[in-house]
């Protein structure tokens, strides 16, 4: 019994491993239908390049990201800070000193987006989505939500291709390099190339993803490492 379980839990870890490879693909463009887990696996291992960023600095690190393990850091206070309330619009509590992001490079390897980890709370559930950006460190390439539990129809929306398309193109910083992504209920005006449409009747699950961008593009969040992208600090390396 104990060998079947060590088995199903090591398949269960790499079914998560390869979902979390898919969704990454998926937010960046790659994923082609069809695709089976071979092909997932070549083309994460041919053109995304885990990293792990320094949050307090915005430094790519060159550690080993398959050695971070943030549900272990998020518990260990030389590892992670607490936040109070005042600096925690997204409802996290803690953030881990480190976090895992991608770069996402063409066929000739050069990078061309950068795919980043964001969570925070919903209605009823912590939402958790990878948000593609431009290397230009600010303009939205996609968006996906691949773990929440919110009202289905509602909230659950979310997850509905129709309403993450509305971010392609948005820029989630000012020319100030300030968090500036709205998600305005009622719907953005046309041509406002910092907001997108709120979740119809689904009010505080919408606040629930203005906080986690407020939050993760802030200066606790990947402020600091979006600062030295605009300033030219992947140089495509």
């Amino acid at each position: 019994v104990a060998g079947s379980a060590v088995g199903l839990k090591s398949r269960q870890q790499a079914q998560r491993a390869l979902d979390k490879q898919r969704n990454i693909l998926a937010v960046a463009g790659l994923i082609q239908p069809g695709m089976d887990a071979d092909a997932v696996a070549e083309t994460f291992a041919a053109r995304i390049s885990p990293r792990l960023v320094n949050l307090a600095t915005g430094e790519l690190l060159e550690k080993d990201p398959a050695k971070f393990n943030q549900a272990q850091a998020l518990k260990d206070p030389q590892q992670s800070i607490a936040l109070d309330a005042s600096q925690d619009p997204a409802g996290i509590k803690r953030r881990s000193n480190l976090a895992e992001i991608y770069l996402v490079r063409d066929a000739q390897q050069k990078i061309e987006q950068m795919v980043l980890p964001i969570y925070g709370n919903g209605l009823w559930s912590m939402m958790y989505a990878f948000v593609a950006l431009d290397v230009d460190g600010r303009t939205v390439k996609g968006i996906t939500y691949y773990d929440q539990g919110e009202t289905p129809g509602l909230g659950g929306e979310v997850e509905n291709p129709n309403w993450r398309q509305q971010f392609i193109g948005k820029q989630v910083l000012d020319d100030n390099g300030m968090p500036a992504l709205r998600v305005v209920k009622g719907g953005a005006r046309a041509g406002d190339l910092h907001a997108v449409d709120g979740l119809s009747g689904a009010t505080l699950t919408s606040n629930g993803v203005q906080h986690s961008f407020d939050f993760w593009m802030g200066e606790l969040g990947f402020g600091p490492f979006l600062k030295k992208v605009r300033e030219g600090g992947l140089n495509n390396g």
